[in-house]
């Protein structure tokens, strides 16, 4: 395993934490944009947010694309691929003359993009000494959490600038930086390893073997469901603010900053609860919550007594539960993984993105018929908090059973 010098740490981490928030990045800086999308290709803002579905599905599928790959070509082989396709996709999307091929190029540009978020995942175990893991992903999160306060704001000048094409061109921009950066700074972590099998069926195996286990699905599809809000709330808001609320594009970008600053405080007070509640208990308290919220925000909406302030409050505390839940419950579903963590991760990458993609998609068909924003993120969180409760209830079962076995076991090798 290649080590490295400190000094050229800052360098390291700098691009792996570009390569981590690409995709985040991607999805946060055009949003402020979709009334000019909409306008300037002569469609609807719920078919403009398609284009944000798909691209979700895009890093749902890519995920678990280059995991194998990884493996199998080293690092930076798939990273310069799913770079290219990055970079090729989002000069489509610059030039999108209708809203089916600005869809078309969000997908390609996601299954690109998603290559960096796998392969700095990896890159972070390869090139630094295990004892300093946490530290290095600390880093590389504070980057992805910084990107939806700078993004949406940063798009809406552009967008009231220059126009919402010009959003695209600043993202061919950062790509090419990026594509820079790896070829010159980032050394290759891993030697490509032929014996690695990339046949449909021992990948398939290996994945299924990973999701049939309780600790993972249950912990897993928790934290996906509950985040599955935060995607709903990302498809939706644009229409929320923009068009009910009547905010400006920069407007908008400072309400997307604000409300994302709670979810970072809230991820940062979680370390702290750590020093004296568990995991379980502190997704439990935070999904009980989270769930009187939604459903606080679903009756103020649909009853027509949402001011925008008390909008963005309610939105405020929701999305400041789920910096308390999806930490945790991404820990405990990756706890009982050691040698195939790579692989647990892109699973559970891929399903939080998938089910997030389903939540996008969702309020992106209803946005026609009526504001179905905070709707969907009430039925996230509760039926997060019903797959917790369930699922818990079988790890413990689970649990008893084992145990039972194992005392089986020792009573017959004693006699």
């Amino acid at each position: 395993m290649n080590k490295i010098s400190r000094h050229k740490n800052f360098y390291l981490i700098l691009i792996l934490g570009l390569l981590t928030a690409i995709g985040p990045f991607s999805i946060d800086m055009y949003l402020p944009a979709f009334p000019d999308i909409a306008k300037g290709l002569n469609t609807t803002i719920a078919r403009v947010m398609l284009s944000l579905s798909s691209f979700f599905i895009g890093i749902s599928a890519g995920q678990l694309i280059y995991g194998p790959l990884l493996e199998r070509f080293g690092r930076k082989k798939p990273l310069y691929a799913g770079l290219s396709i990055y970079l090729l996709a989002s000069i489509g999307c610059a030039m999108a003359t209708s809203i089916d091929a600005l869809i078309l190029f969000r997908l390609l540009q996601a299954v690109g993009g998603c290559a960096g978020m796998v392969a700095a995942r990896a890159m972070v175990r390869d090139l630094f000494e295990v004892k300093e893991n946490a530290k290095i992903f600390s880093m590389l999160m504070l980057v992805v959490a910084v990107s939806p306060i700078i993004a949406p704001t940063l798009g809406g000048y552009i967008t009231a600038a220059l126009g919402w094409r010009y959003v695209f061109v600043m993202l061919i921009v950062v790509a090419f930086i990026i594509l820079i950066g790896v070829y010159f700074l980032l050394p290759e972590s891993r030697k490509p390893d032929a014996s690695f099998s990339l046949k449909p069926r021992p990948i398939f195996q290996n994945y299924m073997g990973i999701i049939r286990q309780p600790q993972f699905y249950t912990y897993a599809l928790t934290g996906a469901i509950s985040s599955a809000g935060l995607y709903a709330y990302i498809s939706g808001s644009p229409h929320e603010f923009m068009e009910i609320f009547k905010v400006s594009e920069q407007q908008y970008g400072w309400i997307f900053a604000l409300i994302a600053m709670g979810l970072i405080g809230a991820s940062q007070i979680n370390t702290v609860l750590l020093k004296n509640y568990t995991s379980e208990q502190i997704i439990k308290a935070a999904l009980s919550f989270q769930s009187i919220i939604g459903i606080v925000l679903a009756v103020v909406t649909y009853a027509g007594w949402g001011e925008l302030f008390v909008t963005i409050f309610l939105i405020f505390i929701f999305l400041g539960c789920q910096g308390f839940i999806f930490p945790n419950s991404s820990a405990l579903s990756l706890a009982t993984f050691g040698h195939n963590a790579g692989s647990a991760s892109a699973m559970l990458g891929a399903i939080q993105m998938f089910i997030g993609a389903g939540a996008s998609a969702i309020v992106s068909l209803l946005q026609n018929y009526f504001s179905p924003m905070a709707g969907v993120m009430a039925c996230c969180t509760m039926s997060a908090l019903f797959v917790f409760t369930l699922g818990r209830k079988i790890i413990v079962q689970q649990a008893s059973t084992e145990a039972v076995e194992e005392e089986d076991i020792e009573m017959i090798s004693t006699l």
